[in-house]
């Protein structure tokens, strides 16, 4: 699976899980605090949803290390790949 791939359907739990309507707005570069607004239980959520979609377990001292969406898509294509 590409980088491209993963950053789609992540994008797209991220629309899901944090109620964001245009996609567009949610880039790699995202920080999930500062710009996606999510507190911790919204990345503990997030984390949820990328587990489901991939079928993998992250821990969650490694979940609360993802400060941008570009981090979790790293660390996701490193795992399903």
């Amino acid at each position: 699976m590409t980088k491209e791939e993963v950053f789609e359907k992540v994008r797209h739990i991220i629309s899901e899980k944090l109620a964001i309507d245009d996609l567009d707005s949610i880039k790699l570069e995202s920080s999930f605090v500062n710009d996606l607004r999510a507190d911790s239980m919204d990345i503990l959520d997030l984390v949820n949803g990328f587990e489901e979609e991939f079928d993998i377990s992250i821990p969650d001292e490694k979940g609360r290390t993802f400060e941008t969406v570009e981090q979790a898509v790293d660390y996701l294509c490193s795992l399903v790949n």
